[in-house]
C-alpha cells in the first residue's frame, strides 16, 4: 500500500485544500492511506475521515516550544507550545507515534533545533527522510543520515499544501492493523518522491497572509 504521512488540508492556515478535494485528489492519486497533519490541531483529519474512502490515520504537526513534531495515530488534539519532552509525552499518552518532519530543512522556520532533537531521539519512532517540499536536496539527504544513525524508521511525505503537490511523495508499505503493526510494516517499507514545483510554495504563503490579515476563511467541507 502507498502512505502519505503528512499533508494538510484547509483546517491549516497555509493550505488550500478544501476536505472535499483532499479526499478526492488522493483517491485519483491511488494513495491507500494519509496521515492527515494539520497544524496544532485534529479537526482537518477527523472531517477528512469522515468522507475518505481511503484509510486516514488522526495526526497532527504540533508547534513544539523547539520546533514542530508529528504525533501519528492521535484521538485529540496536543495542544501547542510545550517542551518537545513533554510534546512527546502527550502523544505517547495518547498510544501515539512520534514522527520527525523535515529536521534539515533550511528554509522553514519551524524544523526541530538540532540540540532538542538529540534530546527527545530516544522517544523518536519515525524520522522523514524526503519531503516534497524541501527545496535542497542535501537537507533531504542529511535527515536519512540521520535516521540511519540513529536507527529510525523512514518515511516519505509531500507535505502538501495545495492539491497540485498530492502524490508527489509516500511510503510503500505492506497492510497493518494499528500503530504496533504499522511500525512493524514501515520497517519493511520504501520511500518514494520527487519534489514540488517551489512556484506552489507561494500558493500557501498567501494563504497563511490571508488567515494572519482575516481576508479568508476556512472552508469545512
Amino acid at each position: 500500500m502507498k502512505a502519505d504521512l503528512h499533508a494538510h488540508t484547509h483546517f491549516s492556515r497555509d493550505a488550500v485544500t478544501s476536505v472535499s478535494t483532499f479526499s478526492r485528489r488522493y483517491e485519483r492519486a491511488g494513495i491507500d492511506c494519509v496521515a492527515v497533519s494539520d497544524h496544532n490541531n485534529v479537526d482537518g483529519a477527523l472531517a477528512v475521515r469522515e468522507v475518505a474512502p481511503f484509510r486516514v490515520i488522526i495526526s497532527e504537526e504540533i508547534k513544539s516550544s523547539e520546533g514542530e513534531i508529528i504525533g501519528l495515530f492521535l484521538q485529540d488534539t496536543v495542544r501547542k507550545g510545550l517542551t518537545p519532552e513533554d510534546t512527546v509525552r502527550a502523544i505517547r499518552e495518547q498510544g501515539g507515534l512520534v514522527l520527525v518532519p523535515h529536521p534539515y530543512d533550511h528554509f522553514r522556520r519551524s524544523p526541530l533545533r538540532e540540540e532538542a532533537l538529540l534530546r527527545i531521539m530516544p522517544g523518536v519512532d519515525i524520522i522523514e527522510v524526503f519531503n516534497s517540499r524541501t527545496i535542497v536536496a542535501a537537507d533531504n539527504e542529511r535527515g536519512r543520515k540521520l535516521a540511519e544513525q540513529h536507527g529510525k524508521l523512514m518515511t516519505a511525505s509531500s507535505d502538501a499544501h495545495t492539491p497540485w503537490e498530492i502524490g508527489l511523495a509516500y511510503t510503500e508499505l505492506p497492510p497493518f492493523e494499528g500503530p504496533g503493526d504499522f511500525l512493524i510494516a514501515l520497517g519493511k517499507g520504501t520511500v518514494v518522491g520527487r519534489s514540488s514545483f517551489i512556484g506552489l510554495h507561494f500558493i500557501s504563503t498567501w494563504a497563511k497572509i490571508k488567515w494572519r490579515l482575516h481576508l479568508g476563511r476556512r472552508i469545512a467541507k
